[in-house]
């Protein structure tokens, strides 16, 4: 049997996947819809750093150069530094740009057959079935399609981008009432930044979203404008930022990501005695989380600009929505070159948008619209069968159910790498990358889909306990070592990485923890 791999997308979950598979002696082909590697890194504003320090935001085997001196790299120097990775691997040769993948079909093997296996691909193997997929693949240069074939499909796609989701308002009161221009933070975002400069220049903008890029375009409005035309944000629930330095940055490692943080946290799988331990230690952890938010309300003024978020730390902890702010966000608010309103809704007239309890619009150029994407929705366009999509995405309740956060068990040689999130994306990407191409040289087997099922129903109830309304991310962000844990031990390799006992419960894990993890057996 032939084992073609093709990978969707050319990020960094992309580049991870086809540098672990070319190491592991397949030939794969990558699709790029766009002309250049990087994700969304192409795809940021000007103002736009890495959110975690770039210690912790690493490839395992390739270090950030020693020019490289901020703690928290511009969005530009993150990209030389990924496309200093792909030239590094010899990646490029793989990679074909302008090549949109518009579908996906599975084909040599009938559902009907496919409900009767109890293995995944029926042998519980990457390559066990004798199916194969027919990739459709639209060259955007010359608007041609065609037909690929692969044994093996990994989906690099991202849930960040491409699909952007836009509020759904009455024909009485959206957007086409409005005379001036509405746009998504995504199209902002596309634009060359002295066009987006342009744009925003001399405008009276007004910004509807409360998380990290809603932040940083008012920050970048702000700058261009001043408080002759300040910015206006509609916040409908505030979420926690942290400032760039401080206490809580310099510590938040041995809060929140060390072993022995992770035994407060009850975790999917563990067994009774961690269970009743993280159930001893929950005062602990209530506590770490206020004194958290107390931190906060110290540091930066929330109370006073209505920014207090309504749930705890660590809920936005556990839900990846953890952010830094952008420099000078509450100088700008001080000086009232942005305005901060708070509403649970809204509705756009001949002026601009009106907010609860006001009866006078915010008069207004432009609106962004920094509401954020429907990445489960992109996810399951891509498939052409509809029982795949089903499967992908069974109810509006639901995650998406991955084992080990790669794995459908009903969609067999397919994997997604890049679904759910961390709060360190790319470490997390990379051990997911090492344990697929171990499960595709044939390393280990899969349990049966019955147990594959039961973990990520487990997985489940866990999101929906810690993150609350957003247990949609499907973020690991809290039991990212339990979780890390587990892909070691599937690939035998040892799961203890550091030295010492101390070091191992007390100190947080990061990606050098992890680099040459195949080189250390059991």
């Amino acid at each position: 049997m032939e084992r073609r791999v093709v990978i969707i997308g050319a990020g960094i979950s992309g580049l991870l996947a086809c540098k672990y598979s070319v190491e592991k002696g397949f030939d794969p082909v990558v699709f790029e819809a766009e002309d250049r590697i990087g994700g969304v890194w192409n795809h940021t504003i000007q103002s736009t750093k890495l959110q975690n320090v770039k210690e912790s935001y690493q490839f395992s085997d390739f270090d950030w150069p020693a020019f490289v001196q901020e703690m928290y790299p511009s969005h530009t120097e993150v990209l030389d530094y990924v496309k200093s990775y792909a030239q590094h691997f010899n990646l490029y040769p793989y990679i074909k740009f302008h090549s949109r993948v518009i579908s996906i079909d599975y084909v040599g093997e009938s559902f009907e057959e496919m409900k009767t296996w109890d293995l995944w691909g029926g042998t519980g193997m990457a390559f066990g079935s004798k199916g194969k997929w027919h990739i459709t693949v639209l060259d955007t240069q010359t608007n041609a399609t065609e037909v690929h074939q692969a044994e093996f499909v990994i989906l690099c796609i991202g849930r960040y981008s491409g699909l952007p989701n836009i509020p759904e308002l009455p024909p009485s009161s959206c957007s086409k009432v409005f005379d001036g221009k509405v746009m998504h933070s995504m199209e902002y975002s596309d634009m060359e930044k002295s066009a987006a400069a342009e744009l925003i220049k001399g405008k009276r903008i007004t910004i509807v979203g409360s998380q990290k890029s809603a932040v940083d375009l008012a920050v970048e409005c702000a700058e261009a404008n001043g408080v002759k035309y300040p910015c206006v944000m509609i916040q409908r629930n505030p979420h926690w930022f942290l400032p760039s330095d401080g206490f809580l940055i310099s510590h938040l490692g041995h809060l929140y990501f060390s072993r022995f943080a992770e035994l407060l946290v009850h975790k999917p799988g563990q067994n009774i005695l961690y269970w009743l331990l993280a159930t001893m230690l929950s005062p602990l952890r209530w506590g770490i989380s206020k004194f958290s938010e107390i931190y906060l309300q110290w540091k930066l003024p929330l109370t006073k600009y209505g920014l207090l978020p309504r749930h705890s730390f660590l809920e936005d902890m556990s839900s990846c929505l953890i952010g830094m702010l952008p420099d000078k966000f509450y100088d700008k608010v001080e000086e009232g070159s942005i305005l901060i309103k708070r509403s649970q809704s809204l509705h756009f007239c001949k002026e601009g948008l009106i907010v609860d309890g006001e009866d006078k619009p915010i008069s207004s150029d432009l609106v962004i619209l920094a509401t954020g994407y429907k990445g489960n929705q992109k996810l399951k366009n891509i498939f052409r069968s509809s029982v795949f999509q089903k499967y992908l995405v069974p109810s509006p309740t639901s995650i998406i159910p991955l084992y080990r956060r790669v794995i459908h068990p009903r969609i067999p040689q397919l994997a997604v790498i890049g679904y759910t999130g961390s709060l360190a994306n790319l470490p997390s990407f990379e051990i997911r990358c090492q344990w697929l191409m171990h499960l595709l040289d044939g390393n280990f087997k899969l349990p049966s889909i019955g147990a594959m099922e039961k973990d990520t129903a487990r997985w489940e109830i866990h999101m929906k306990r810690y993150s609350g309304r957003n247990f949609w991310r499907s973020c690991i962000g809290t039991t990212s070592i339990w979780y890390n844990d587990q892909l070691c031990k599937d690939m035998n390799c040892n799961p203890r990485r550091k030295k010492g006992f101390l070091a191992e419960w007390f100190q947080p894990y990061g990606p050098a923890d992890y680099a040459s993890l195949a080189d250390q057996k059991h």
